[in-house]
């Protein structure tokens, strides 16, 4: 008697266990995305420059994260180009969120090291520390503006997969546009705040303004503290003349670069609305983005409606 053909029933099941891994796997991604995401229908940040065809969207988490690693530059006085940079290898490594675990002793935005001499791991998952940490490495490497950016990147990574760095050019550098003030009004952001937090307050956004951009960005006599629209929050003008000459676009991109870092970061300090330039970000109706402001609201023509973006926080 013959034995039984069993070769076809052994793929048959191999092929089913195949597939059940298959779409497991898919499942996990799927909601690996989801977990980043926040999911369908979450609070999200959107930046579409004129002319672009594509967006690029993220999270209010990782919008504020690459806000302060782009505020941290403009303090050191770096070119675009490092932003560019920056925000590539913190898409790569952390995917823009402050993570304290990864590869081997890696953590935060960057992934750097306590055992690689970047510091503790607490001033490690300080996203102001780490820029500023990534940025001072990447000072110290020759013509790195001119460098590919895998290759720039890669000088202070010391990374396994430096090409890995080049999937996220693109989208950086339209961050990049839209963080610096090259790009106005590129990022828009819905609403965001976590239902169990305080109100922020002027002076929480006095206080990360000055921790992340410098001190010269709030003079004392920025008048924070005053009341908004209607009595309801606190009011803090920030004045966007940059130090020393510099020409209206200077002044403007300056001013762009302020209330877009102040909209990625609405969630976190509780900001209702943000006016600069004839326009306004309002946490209300965040879904339209940037809007003309009205012609009869409480700024029309006045001085610092031109030279100062205008913040008002929840009560």
């Amino acid at each position: 008697m013959s034995a039984k053909p069993v070769l076809p029933a052994r793929r048959s099941r191999l092929w089913r266990t195949a597939a059940a891994l298959a779409v497991l796997l898919g499942l996990a991604g799927y909601l690996l995305v989801q977990y980043i995401t926040g999911g369908p229908g979450a609070p999200v940040c959107t930046v579409r420059a004129e002319g672009d065809e594509e967006e690029y969207e993220l999270s209010p988490e990782q919008a504020a994260n690459a806000a302060t690693i782009s505020a941290v530059a403009s303090a050191r006085g770096l070119p675009e180009r490092a932003v560019t940079i920056a925000l590539a290898t913190a898409m790569q490594e952390s995917g823009l969120r402050n993570i304290d675990y990864g590869d081997r002793d890696s953590v935060g935005l960057f992934q750097q090291r306590p055992s690689q001499d970047w510091g503790t791991v607490r001033q490690i998952m300080d996203p102001v520390y780490s820029a500023g940490e990534f940025y001072q490495h990447l000072a110290k490497v020759p013509g790195y503006s001119r460098l590919p950016l895998t290759v720039a990147a890669q000088k202070v990574q010391r990374s396994g997969y430096p090409q890995a760095y080049a999937k996220h050019e693109a989208n950086a550098a339209r961050l990049t546009g839209a963080l610096t003030g090259r790009d106005p009004g590129a990022m828009t952001c819905t609403e965001s705040r976590p239902v169990d937090s305080e109100p922020g307050g002027a002076a929480a956004v006095r206080t990360k303004l000055v921790r992340e951009f410098g001190p010269a960005v709030l003079p004392r006599t920025d008048g924070a503290g005053g009341r908004g629209a209607g009595g309801g929050g606190q009011t803090l003008t920030v004045p966007v003349q940059r130090s020393g000459a510099g020409s209206d676009g200077d002044t403007t991109r300056r001013g762009w670069e302020l209330a877009t870092w102040a909209m990625a970061h609405a969630a976190e300090l509780r900001i209702e609305q943000i006016s600069y330039a004839g326009r306004m970000w309002s946490a209300d109706d965040a879904g339209k983005g940037w809007q003309r402001r009205p012609e009869s609201g409480p700024e029309s023509g006045s001085a610092s409606a031109e030279r100062g973006v205008r913040i008002i926080t929840a009560k």
